[in-house]
């Protein structure tokens, strides 16, 4: 049997966090290594788990066990795998458990450590269960806050893409009566500048970056709230007087559509729901969660661990998949 060459602009494996045990990740990871991976890719999680999942499928899918990322091997049927728990029949599928919450922690945990050694290039995460981490004591509302904590860094944004759209936050996980008062100057222009570091990231060297505004039809000059004409405009002002081709403020009800015609590289959204629903309405299974600002690569599903079908066969891997291919082409863009 030949064995494939890895890409040259692998010079560091990626790593996949498997996400909360007792979700859809395990599932997700053997059915993504057993239907083939374009480069050299390892799991941190429990290998017991992922064993389970293989014979429960009956994939034609073996394990390799590896205890630093240098051995991971690029073979057909073989996943490598570096094992942080060892759960056993602990685990059960569809459950919400500290002991799950507090090893979908540790496996991102081990990830970072492993990114800022530099022997990765970057994580690609399955999803975590917050309730499950918030009974083992772990308070982060999500993977962004755990990366951004973890790794010191201060200026980080939530970025959403397919391959018709890309949307970044300027809030992220907040209540929607909390926005306003987190919607300032500094905030709008600090996201503008990390949408094009993300556009970048794609090789979009000058980004043409859209703001939505916060209120119904961009506030209608005042009718609707202040912030457009007292924060919103006043950052895009800022951010085009740095060099940035930014302009706005959108209406939300149009600004997703006129990007997904291509008048827009990104469009920045002020909080959650307003950027995350046309992203994930176009197809969660082509569809990618990146965090913008950290030292390494990070792309994640853009879906949650789907309790309700854990353990069932049924999940569908073609959002992981999506989100290996998108961390493989800013691998890729590094490297240039």
């Amino acid at each position: 049997m030949n064995t494939p060459s890895p890409p040259p602009f692998a010079r560091h494996p990626l790593a996949i966090t498997m996400g909360d045990p007792n979700g859809i990740g395990p599932e997700l990871c053997v059915k993504l290594f057993a239907e083939g991976v374009e480069a050299p890719v390892f799991v941190i999680g429990d290998a017991g788990v992922l064993q389970k999942e293989i014979d429960q499928l009956g994939l034609k899918l073996s394990l390799n066990r590896i205890d630093q990322p240098s051995e991971s091997l690029f073979q057909p049927q073989l996943m490598n795998v570096l094992s942080v728990t060892a759960l056993g029949e602990a685990f059960r599928p569809g459950a919400i458990e500290a002991r799950a919450g507090q090893a979908a922690y540790d496996y991102v945990d081990r990830g970072i450590k492993l990114a800022q050694a530099g022997l990765i290039s970057g994580l690609v995460t399955a999803p975590l269960a917050k309730e499950s981490m918030k009974k083992a004591g772990i308070t982060y509302p999500g993977h962004t806050e755990i990366l951004a904590d973890k790794t010191g860094t201060s200026d980080f944004a939530m970025m959403l893409a397919n391959d018709e759209l890309r949307v970044i936050l300027v809030t992220i996980h907040v209540a929607l009566k909390d926005v306003p008062a987190l919607i300032t100057k500094e905030r709008v222009l600090k996201t503008i500048r990390l949408a094009a570091l993300a556009c970048e990231s794609y090789g979009i060297m000058k980004p043409r970056i859209a703001v939505a505004g916060l209120n119904p039809h961009a506030g209608e000059n005042g009718m609707f709230g202040q912030e457009e004409i007292e924060v919103i405009a006043p950052a895009i002002a800022s951010a085009r007087d740095e060099g940035f081709d930014a302009s706005g403020p959108y209406a939300g009800d149009t600004i997703f559509m006129r990007a997904r015609k291509g008048e827009f590289d990104i469009v920045v959204a002020q909080y959650h729901d307003q950027g995350l629903i046309p992203v994930k309405y176009l197809g969660i299974e082509q569809g990618v969660n990146v965090t913008v600002g950290l030292p390494f690569i990070r792309t994640s599903v853009d879906h949650g661990t789907a309790f309700d079908i854990a353990g069932k066969g049924i999940a569908d891997h073609s959002s992981l998949r999506y989100a290996l291919t998108q961390a493989l082409r800013m691998q890729e863009a590094q490297a240039r």
